[in-house]
């Protein structure tokens, strides 16, 4: 059973290398980190590569409105090279307000423009001219250095338009929030299509599916620490739409009086223990690993734990671990 986890770097760089050394040990196919306002999330996979042998390395993923295609091709390559052909680039168009934020762009045409970048970071990492796109263009090409052509590309995808792209330009689709329904009825169709429209086949198509766990003895508290870290998700217009299509508008909807009374605790309540269920492992061991066993039945290949903040990530990646083990026994 191939398992991998989203680390976060969190206050302690050391931490989170030891961390991901951890995970490389316990026999983790691969390890993501996010980009957010903190650590650049491929400078942070230089690091890890020096620090672990055999697991897998990728961004979870690197918005593609922060860097110049060629620059994150130029940079996806060297990491692929330090770490020994370990590289992964999960790349995603963010959120609008993000972008605008930080980074002072626009998604008008969310779709084409991941197209158009996905397709100029192949271009460049296979020694081909770069196509001229209306978003994005480059003349870039490597001079005496030839890195690896197929370095793997996964492209981040909630809605059906862009699961379908992901399907059809990419070597996997990362997921975030997306229950074990969402996965099976919305995104494996969406994603077949893609690749039938360019005469692949689903198989030896990655889907990467966070599933934010934590062995906690106080399920109350952990589920209250988990609401806390959905509240910027539940206010972005991308997972609205998705969790809305995944039958929690009457969550959404108790959320949003919420937050417009000012009353952040209210609007945590209104995001119900069945959608917190939904999405999250909380409690024993076992409980953790059978929310694993779920993602991965509904259709995600690669389900990937994610810790919750201030909850017991560690004992969830030593318990985890336990699948990979039996897998790899049997």
């Amino acid at each position: 059973m191939a398992i991998g986890a989203f680390i976060h770097a969190g206050r302690s760089l050391d931490a989170a290398v030891d961390r991901v050394r951890r995970a490389d040990e316990l026999g983790y196919e691969s390890v993501y980190v996010t980009h957010i306002a903190a650590r650049d999330s491929l400078t942070l996979l230089a690091r890890h590569a020096t620090a672990t042998e055999r697991v897998r390395l990728g961004t979870g993923v690197l918005p593609i409105f922060s860097r110049t295609p060629a620059a994150t091709a130029q940079t996806a390559a060297t990491i692929d090279e330090i770490s020994g052909g370990r590289m992964v680039l999960g790349l995603g168009v963010s959120h609008q307000a993000i972008v605008e934020d930080w980074y002072a762009a626009k998604i008008t045409k969310p779709v084409q423009q991941m197209r158009e970048y996905v397709a100029i970071v192949r271009a460049i990492l296979r020694g081909k001219t770069p196509p001229e796109g209306e978003f994005f263009r480059s003349r870039f090409a490597f001079l005496g250095y030839t890195p690896r052509p197929d370095l793997p590309i996964y492209v981040a995808a909630l809605s059906p338009k862009m699961l379908r792209l992901a399907g059809e330009i990419a070597d996997g689709v990362m997921l975030w929030l997306c229950n074990p329904d969402y996965i099976r009825e919305t995104v494996i169709p969406a994603v077949a299509e893609g690749r039938k429209r360019v005469g692949k086949e689903l198989a030896g198509f990655d889907v990467v599916a966070a599933v934010p766990v934590a062995v906690a003895d106080d399920i109350e508290a952990a589920r209250n620490a988990f609401r806390r870290d959905l509240i910027p998700y539940a206010s972005r217009p991308f997972y609205r739409r998705m969790l809305t299509n995944s039958g929690f508008g009457d969550d959404l909807a108790a959320f949003d009086e919420g937050m417009a009374s000012g009353d952040t605790e209210r609007a945590m309540a209104g995001l119900s223990d069945e959608l917190l269920a939904s999405l999250a492992g909380i409690g024993t061991p076992e409980d953790v690993r059978a929310k694993v066993a779920e993602y991965q039945t509904a259709g995600a290949t690669l389900p990937c734990i994610g810790g919750i903040p201030g909850q017991g990530f560690d004992e969830a990646l030593a318990a985890v671990a336990e699948l990979i083990e039996s897998a790899t026994a049997g």
